[in-house]
């Protein structure tokens, strides 16, 4: 028998609201037996049963819901289901070359993440819960791909975040089953880039951005285009592909920067795309100073704020770079800028830039505005699941 989690009286809301999760503070009383990963029954405080979900009294995030269903049994079947519906929505919404297939609580699967890469899998498991089930599902998963004709030559675990230690949890990666070479090439939007599965940000690649590398495209044909925070060089090589006139992607880190660099070598466009490893923050004063003036500008940085502690000083790095950016822009040219932090909201976001644009007199004519792409869905209730920000404008001088 599984143990009961009682909440308290008037907690329980986001569940309630259709989220995943329940804090250490909403719990009223745990009767029954039980170890941290274990499977228990979460009832309200009249006894109304509100689902099952995996317990661990070391995180904030106490339960993580995996059915509504309190009676489910979950069990490989149960884990199978999960996975084969997150697979057929990933064929009805995107291009499935390379995509995440699992996305944790967007998926009823919290606390995992899967990237399919070519036919590779990298996997991250983020709670205790989770972390005993991972195997099963990576089964349930190599086989649902089997089905339709993909044949996956390894598994790579990148489970080295540092929430992980929020569950107790030491940090790992490796392989998972045999090795395999670590370096992936995948196609995505026309552009070829070598994936580093082992030893790159996150899983290896960012996939949240594919389609917003595409809408960037169309406005980057002839352009002088200046790419900050390049990483890999993903939006730069867009623009190049487009037929920019030419391209210069900035980074912090020389591994990136020589990925990079290998990346547009891939695609015959060291020509045209070229990298350096620079401080944004300082580089964008700098060209500034030379009067350099660009058609396109696009800002991609890390998330500056992972908690709401720091959303004073993020908002300030965001302010700051899109300032710097705007005054580099040519009357009429484009700004694409955004934000990967959950915490940095919608209208937080967009109220900084707006900001930052009266500070220079500049007027902003919205082009589009974007989140991440499909394979990554946001579940409405679970606002963690909802972190990516992507504008498009067009930058005119105030006359």
């Amino acid at each position: 028998m599984e143990a009961v989690v009682t909440l308290k009286k008037g907690e329980g809301r986001t569940i309630k609201a259709g989220g995943m999760w329940v804090f250490d503070n909403e719990i009223a009383s745990i009767m029954g037996e039980f170890e941290n990963g274990d499977m228990v029954i979460v009832q309200d405080f009249d006894g109304y049963k509100m689902g099952k979900g995996f317990i661990n009294t070391n995180s904030k995030i106490t339960i993580r819901l995996m059915t509504r269903n309190s009676d489910e049994i979950i069990d490989e079947e149960f884990l199978a289901m999960r996975v084969r519906n997150a697979w057929e929505y990933r064929k009805k919404t995107v291009d499935i070359s390379s995509c995440r297939i699992i996305f944790g609580e967007a998926d009823f699967l919290p606390g995992l993440v899967v990237d399919k890469f070519s036919d590779v899998l990298v996997v991250q498991s983020l709670a205790l819960g989770i972390d005993r089930l991972k195997h099963t599902i990576l089964d349930s998963l190599v086989k649902v791909l089997k089905e339709d004709g993909i044949e996956i030559r390894g598994v790579y675990e990148r489970s080295d975040a540092k929430v992980r230690m929020n569950e107790g949890l030491e940090r790992t990666k490796g392989f998972i089953g045999d090795e395999f070479d670590t370096k992936v090439e995948i196609v995505e939007n026309g552009v070829h880039y070598m994936v580093d599965v082992k030893d790159g940000q996150k899983t290896g690649f960012f996939l949240d951005q594919k389609y917003n590398r595409l809408a960037l495209q169309k406005i980057c044909k002839d352009a002088k285009v200046l790419d900050c925070f390049t990483h890999t060089g993903s939006f730069a090589l867009n623009a190049g592909i487009a037929g920019a006139s030419s391209v210069l992607g900035v980074d912090a880190s020389q591994l990136a920067v020589d990925q990079a660099t290998e990346n547009a070598a891939l695609n015959d466009l060291s020509d045209i795309v070229k990298f350096q490893c620079s401080d944004v923050f300082e580089l964008l004063p700098e060209l500034e100073k030379k009067k350099e003036l660009f058609d396109v500008v696009i800002l991609d940085p890390p998330a500056f704020t992972k908690s709401r502690n720091s959303i004073k000083n993020a908002i300030k790095g965001y302010r700051e770079i899109n300032l710097r950016a705007m005054k580099l822009i040519k009357d009429g040219g484009f700004l694409a800028t955004c934000s990967c932090s959950h915490f940095m909201s919608y209208e937080l976001f967009t109220k900084t830039i707006n900001e930052a644009a009266r500070n220079v007199h500049k007027r902003l004519r919205q082009v589009e505005f974007r989140t991440q792409a499909p394979d990554h869905p946001i579940l409405w209730a679970a606002d963690e699941s909802y972190y990516l920000k992507f504008y498009i404008f067009q930058v005119c001088d105030e006359k």
